[in-house]
C-alpha cells in the first residue's frame, strides 16, 4: 500500500518545510523500509504551494504502526505548524494485471 498526503503551503515556509520534511523521511524509510517522496504542484494559488509527501510500499500489517509513528514524527518536527489548512490522506493499493 501506498500513502499519499498533500496540503497547502505559504512560500514562506517552503525552505524549512522542506529541511524538516527530509529529515521525518530519512527515519521513517529506515526504520519502516518505504520509498518515500516529495512533490510540489507547480505555481501557486491564492498565494500557496501544494505539497505532497508520498510514502510507498508500507509494510503489509504494519500500516497503523506507520501512520502513528508519522504522525508522531510530523508533530516532533513541527510540521503542522508550517503547514495551511489540513493535511489530505489518501491510500492507494497496486492493482493485479491481467495476463
Amino acid at each position: 500500500m501506498d500513502l499519499y498526503i498533500y496540503y497547502r503551503v505559504l512560500p514562506a515556509q517552503t525552505q524549512v518545510l522542506q529541511a524538516r520534511l527530509k529529515a521525518v523521511q530519512a527515519v521513517l524509510q529506515t526504520r519502516f523500509d518505504v520509498t518515500v517522496g516529495m512533490k510540489r504542484r507547480p505555481g501557486e494559488q491564492d498565494g500557496k504551494q501544494t505539497w505532497m509527501e508520498i510514502y510507498e510500499h508500507l509494510p503489509s500489517g504494519q500500516e497503523d504502526d506507520f501512520s502513528r509513528a508519522l504522525e508522531q514524527a510530523l508533530a516532533e518536527a513541527g510540521i503542522p505548524a508550517l503547514i495551511d489548512g489540513p493535511r489530505h490522506v489518501e491510500h492507494f493499493e497496486d492493482v493485479a494485471l491481467c495476463a
